[in-house]
């Protein structure tokens, strides 16, 4: 660890190692509405030139990435990307590593999505393969790359996790014994999950990444907001909870910071005595 207690103000001034790979979430910690906030991106410029790396961390498909997001990884400011809830981890020179779903496990979560009478999708490396359709994701469809419709995609393609949408439907889903399948329900919206292997999580990524560039996870940081990011903070040797993060996470935080708007991660950078 950085530091053995929690720190319970933001009022001071505290003295870390410095790290030597800091993890960003992307949605709600450096992206609002899937736009990285310039002053973010302005920092991540001037971290890279520090011997910090800088690694995406995130529940997203590889297949929709933002573009603002991928620049910096081929103008090597990020290093890497940890995507799909550490199901695949890539940088510049290809694939770091990747978990796919196996058969047995894409067949029973398609049961399960279908006895709950729920649109899912499953991620691929290039798609996000829609088992059908309605209003709501025409209109994704139409500007989003990459996204299809394709009830059969899973069968003949490689594919890393399934996502269903509840329509503020939350109680759906929420009887099934998901662990007996050695499957889980992870939650990164109120109407929105991810369903994934047990042992999958970003914390998985982080540690495949901390391997492959000679580092230890305590020796690390990491920035987040919502619940696929509770098994990264247990992990690290410094979690940095977003000021509008779920409670859960906050609970989980060594520090607690502001928004995006707030200026947080630069706010935690400065109060912690990273130089950058």
């Amino acid at each position: 660890m950085f530091i053995e207690d929690k720190i319970a103000t933001e009022s001071m001034t505290i003295k870390i190692s410095t790290p030597k790979i800091i993890f960003f979430d992307i949605d709600d910690t450096l992206s609002r509405n899937s736009i990285i906030a310039e002053h973010n991106k302005a920092t991540l410029e001037q971290l890279a030139d520090t011997d910090i790396k800088l690694v995406i961390s995130t529940g997203r498909s590889k297949a929709i990435l933002p573009e603002d997001i991928l620049s910096l990884l081929d103008a090597g400011i990020l290093n890497a990307i940890i995507c799909m809830n550490g199901q695949y981890s890539f940088d510049k020179n290809g694939q770091i590593s990747h978990y796919p779903l196996s058969a047995e496990q894409t067949d029973k979560i398609v049961r399960l999505c279908q006895q709950s009478d729920l649109i899912h999708k499953f991620d691929s490396a290039t798609h996000i393969a829609w088992s059908g359709e309605n209003e709501r994701l025409r209109e994704f469809n139409a500007v989003t790359p990459n996204s299809i419709v394709d009830p059969d995609y899973y069968k003949t393609h490689t594919v890393y996790q399934c996502s269903v949408f509840f329509n503020n439907q939350q109680e759906k889903m929420q009887d099934i014994d998901f662990a007996q399948y050695d499957l889980k329900l992870v939650h990164w919206h109120q109407i929105g999950a991810d369903i994934l292997p047990v042992d999958a999580s970003k914390a998985r990524g982080i540690i495949d990444v901390c391997k492959y560039y000679g580092a230890e996870a305590s020796e690390c940081m990491a920035f987040g907001d919502g619940f696929n990011d509770l098994e990264m903070f247990d992990l690290v040797g410094f979690a940095v909870a977003m000021g509008d993060a779920q409670p859960a996470l906050i609970e989980r935080a060594d520090f607690v910071t502001g928004t995006i708007e707030e200026y947080g991660i630069q706010t935690v950078l400065n109060q912690l005595d990273i130089k950058w």
